[in-house]
């Protein structure tokens, strides 16, 4: 497959996966493996993965204008915001304290990856049966104690295959929101989270950047924000008809197969 078709393919399962419970970047890191995709660095999975905040940003300017408009005349509005800041400290810390052992240790290990799949699965299953009864159907009326309480599941996802907008799901599910405020949340929050990881690692791996690696870089980031486009409004669809249960299913389906494939040799 040439290296161009190779971009597209992952840039669109970047766009698809981000907002899904289910892990995008575990998708990415498994991936680039079967596909034979160079990335040192992981420049290519940074870059891309930018695409996908600026579709959600682009989904919902809207709220954003009317939020950064609004700080310094309505309390709506800095409530919102102190919101979003609160619930992003835990990522934020646990990034700088965890994440350089958690990508040495555990980042690319496909088992690693299967177990976090099948058991993230499980818990969203049984979230789905056990949840509390909710409470809160919209995002402007998240407290901030529960807020800083989704944000502290979010930080889980620095394990690869735990899946950031699953965590932030099931963090909320579980603090009292209703399933499509708990899916907004997470887009909203992965806003600043995306968006500081994406500065953080570019800065990082500015090196790694050749103007070679230009094109395959702007394919799979055009089709990962168009992707992300695309795929938003059906996954909040599907939820507010069917919930989450689908994607816990298909983490448990994905996880076994990963098994299946590490104990065959094939990764």
């Amino acid at each position: 497959m040439p290296t161009l078709a190779k971009a597209a393919l992952l840039g669109i399962v970047q766009g698809l996966f981000e907002f899904l419970p289910v892990s995008s970047t575990a998708h990415l890191i498994i991936g680039t493996r079967l596909l034979g995709f160079d990335d040192p660095g992981g420049i290519f999975i940074v870059m891309i993965q930018f695409g996908s905040i600026l579709a959600v940003m682009w989904l919902y300017r809207a709220k954003i204008v009317d939020v950064v408009s609004g700080l310094l005349s309505r309390a709506d509005a800095r409530h919102f915001a102190s919101m979003i800041v609160i619930a992003f400290l835990p990522a934020l810390a646990a990034g700088a304290l965890l994440e350089k052992p958690i990508k040495r240790v555990l980042y690319y290990s496909p088992t690693t990856i299967a177990a976090a799949f099948i058991i993230g699965g499980i818990v969203i299953l049984l979230v789905e049966r056990a949840r509390p009864k909710p409470t809160i159907t919209g995002v402007d009326h998240v407290p901030l104690p529960t807020a800083l309480a989704v944000g502290a599941w979010q930080a889980t996802a620095l394990v690869p295959g735990v899946s950031r907008s699953g965590a932030t799901i099931v963090g909320g599910m579980l603090a009292g929101l209703d399933r499509p405020t708990a899916a907004e949340f997470s887009f909203f929050l992965a806003m600043p989270t995306m968006a500081g990881a994406f500065v953080k690692d570019l800065l990082e791996l500015r090196h790694q950047f050749s103007p070679e690696r230009g094109l395959e870089i702007a394919v799979g980031f055009v089709l990962a924000f168009l992707a992300s486009l695309l795929v938003v409004k059906p996954f909040l669809a599907i939820v507010r008809r069917s919930g989450f249960g689908v994607f816990a299913w298909y983490r448990i389906a994905a996880g076994l197969a990963l098994l299946a494939a590490v104990a065959a040799g094939a990764l």
